[in-house]
């Protein structure tokens, strides 16, 4: 690859004045860009943050414009004032610049206004206060008033306020140097072009070019690595593709040393591409991120160049890449900024790692990952890191030498057919890490545990593992071949990182001890909630599924809310409330997706009704109702404040269930609600709708609660608190209290028994 030089002097225009000028770029690359604009003539004076002061000629500033593939703006410098803050002294600012020697007669132009002052708060009147100058001098030099263009000015006037400071100049570029031109479908998450190439340079990819290494993106997406790539080693100029740059409608443009930076740069294009010896793979499991890339480097000129497959990172092989090494791996994987995100990842990185330690022996592998953590899944070590941003993301370029892989990681698969495997674990699960070795241990045993009453009641949803081990703070619940995994917020004397490094962990052990995909595991952090604070959305993909529970049939929803619609914990009291019902009248207060009701109903209630105040579950109910043929004339669900609805009702009940949440402030209250300081009069008001020999069913979950001893005088109580665990719970009996509660006629009174229990209500 041969770099840009400076087109011979003799053929160039006389010397034309040097400009001041400031090159911006992404923050992090200001020391690469000061070394690329002295290759390409200019001359640094100092860098700043996210750009690089220089001085240049009008030839080396275009030469700036069409081979910098580092810059985002050229601009030329024309005033910097001090103590700038008021509109005023703005416009007076700008009113001092002769702009008739840089806008032609009748020229069009756009302020683009950077930051602000007490006075300036917003970029638009600053831009208008910077336009209101122009006008000023334009007016004095006996010019007409100019025309503003914010789509496409001839000129476009670069302002920029920071700390008293304003800066006024002529962006060169026009639009963004990143914009090469060539990219149009950018496909998700796109990196911008002159990030992509400071990754590139910054793992010594021009270098590698001019000894004809091959280069692979096994995650490459719309292919901005790969084509920025092959631009550098065929010696393309990244700006050659693009009409229009911010000089051309300057009134000091110089077309002939223009027109001649542009011959030789496509003179070099030509050279290049019939020069270049890399070689260079991109792989993408989506189509339309491929037909993306096929796309871009189609306007890039050089689709000859690249060999693009659809393969995920996992089905690559030794036929994947004909080329020899050693090469550069370079790739941006996603980085899972929400949670939910982190098990396809953890096994995505932990894939890549693998698949480089056994396919790329001797390479260089460089992973740009805004979650540096994720980065330690692959099992390679950095020896260089770059920290960088992406927008506003910070982020890390990671350097890796890839040696051979480890013969007891080729032998470990072998190893452990020889040692046994548990049930329904796949044969190609790898042993875990040391770290989370006692973490898989335990899932396995607490798998052999439930093993019996499993296969006796049918259930399959339950909870496998629930903060076993202080070190796994996780509770890890099953639905059918689905998992749901809530890390509970680590203390604060926990350190954070640790803590994450174990989650991932958790989740590279996941998918191999339970043979589950990991897209199939939801992961989510569980943090103290008030009132129904867990109810709340997350997010709204809308993927539910069905599953079932003794005869009843339920809709879950594992992503898109904290909780998932079914609380496992309440499993046998819904089941006793089924046993219950028969011809009896039900009533569910707190009613959540109310499936409960539909327990009751299969058990043969005569009718129901099902009390919430939330829109979203009792559509979410009405669900459940439809999806187990409920007659929906007889189980009816009404929107009201329980408390309210109780006050007014009129109607008899043989069976209600009472499940409120801890406490709740919610602005759809007529007040706040705490199920300690509140209980003894729901109960009054629940009790005044029950028939004689009616049952009453409390529930609550009240770490520390204690029911009122006038409702033990006063009614018959009965706390069956420990026999509505069934054995999934067993380790944790604290986290619900139920009490059976009756009229006295009916019944002998019975103390309460105080226990722990989790925060939230509704089953």
């Amino acid at each position: 690859m041969t770099e840009p030089s400076q087109t011979s002097p003799s053929l160039l225009p006389p010397a034309t004045p040097e400009l001041d000028i400031l090159v911006t770029c992404p923050k992090g690359i200001e020391a690469l860009l000061a070394d690329e604009m002295a290759r390409l003539g200019a001359i640094p004076v100092k860098t700043t943050v996210a750009g690089v002061y220089a001085t240049a000629n009008h030839a080396d500033a275009y030469r700036l414009c069409l081979w910098s593939r580092l810059a985002n703006r050229v601009i030329v410098q024309l005033s910097r004032d001090t103590l700038i803050e008021t509109p005023e002294q703005i416009r007076a600012a700008a009113a001092r610049l002769n702009w008739a020697q840089h806008l032609d007669e009748g020229a069009t132009l756009a302020v683009d206004f950077h930051g602000r002052s007490e006075h300036i708060r917003h970029t638009l009147f600053g831009a208008q206060t910077v336009k209101d100058g122009v006008v000023d001098a334009l007016g004095r030099a006996g010019r007409a008033r100019p025309v503003v263009d914010n789509k496409a000015p001839d000129v476009q006037i670069y302002a920029h306020l920071h700390r008293q400071n304003l800066t006024l100049g002529i962006d060169l570029a026009g639009e963004s140097l990143h914009r090469r031109g060539y990219r149009r479908d950018v496909g998700h998450a796109p990196l911008k072009e002159n990030l992509a190439a400071a990754l590139l340079v910054r793992a010594g990819w021009p270098e590698r070019a001019r000894a004809g290494e091959p280069l692979v993106d096994p995650l490459c997406g719309s292919g901005t690595l790969l084509i920025e790539a092959a631009l550098m080693a065929a010696d393309q100029a990244p700006g050659i593709h693009r009409k229009r740059f911010g000089f051309h409608g300057w009134a000091q443009f110089e077309p002939a040393a223009w027109q001649e930076l542009v011959r030789e740069a496509r003179a070099r294009a030509s050279i290049g591409r019939k020069r270049c010896k890399s070689a260079f793979y991109g792989f993408d499991q989506s189509p339309a991120a491929l037909s993306a890339a096929k796309a871009n480097a189609m306007r890039a000129g050089i689709p000859a160049l690249l060999t693009l497959k659809g393969e995920g990172v996992a089905a690559l092989d030794p036929t994947s890449v004909e080329a020899k090494g050693p090469g550069l791996i370079i790739t941006n994987p996603p980085y899972g900024e929400r949670l939910g995100e982190l098990p396809e990842l953890v096994n995505l990185y932990a894939t890549i790692g693998e698949q480089a330690k056994a396919l790329f022996p001797g390479w260089t592998l460089a992973l740009f990952t805004g979650n540096p953590d994720l980065g330690h899944r692959l099992g390679l070590r950095a020896h260089r890191q770059y920290a960088l941003k992406n927008g506003p993301l910070d982020a890390k370029l990671l350097l890796m030498a890839i040696g051979q892989a480890d013969k007891d990681e080729k032998q470990a698969p072998e190893a452990q057919k020889a040692a046994g495997r548990e049930e329904g674990q796949p044969e190609s699960a790898a042993p875990a890490a040391d770290s989370a070795q006692m973490f898989a241990n335990r899932l396995r045993k607490n798998r052999r545990r439930l093993k019996k009453w499993l296969k006796q009641s049918g259930e399959r949803c339950y909870r496998l593992y629930d903060a076993d081990m202080p070190e796994y703070a996780l509770a890890v619940d099953i639905y059918g071949d689905r998992v749901h995994v809530q890390e509970y917020a680590p203390p604060r004397t926990v350190n954070s990182a640790q803590a994450q490094k174990r989650l991932f962990d958790a989740l590279e052990v996941l998918p191999r001890e339970l043979n589950v995909a990991p897209g199939h595991i939801y992961v989510k952090r569980r943090e103290r909630q008030a009132g129904k604070a867990q109810y709340e959305k997350r997010a709204a993909s809308g993927e539910r599924f069905e599953v079932a529970e003794g005869q009843a049939r339920l809709w879950v929803n594992l992503r898109d809310y904290l909780d998932t619609g079914l609380f496992l914990d309440h499993r046998p009291v819904r089941r006793m409330l089924g046993e219950m019902a028969s011809s009896k009248r039900f009533l569910n207060l707190f009613c959540y997706t109310a499936s409960a009701t539909v327990h009751a109903a299969l058990g043969g209630a005569s009718e129901s009704v099902s009390v919430d105040m939330s829109n979203a579950y009792l559509d979410w109910a009405r669900d459940n109702f439809a999806l187990n043929g409920l007659d929906s004339a007889r189980h009816r669900v009404m929107r009201a404040d329980c408390i309210e609805w109780l006050e007014t009702a009129g109607t008899e009940f043989d069976l209600i269930f009472l499940d409120p949440p801890t406490f709740s402030n919610s602005k759809k209250m007529r007040a706040s609600f705490d199920v300690q300081r509140d209980h003894a009069r729901l109960i009054e008001l629940a009790m005044a709708r029950l028939a004689p020999g009616g049952t009453l069913v409390f529930s609550n979950n009240q770490r520390r609660f204690k029911l009122d001893e006038a409702l033990i005088e006063r009614y018959a109580v009965e706390n069956i608190s420990a026999q509505t665990f069934d054995p999934d719970f067993t380790r944790s009996t604290g986290l619900h209290h139920v009490f059976l509660v009756r009229h006295a006629a009916d019944g002998e009174a019975a103390g309460g028994k105080e226990e722990n229990g989790k925060e939230g209500g509704g089953a």
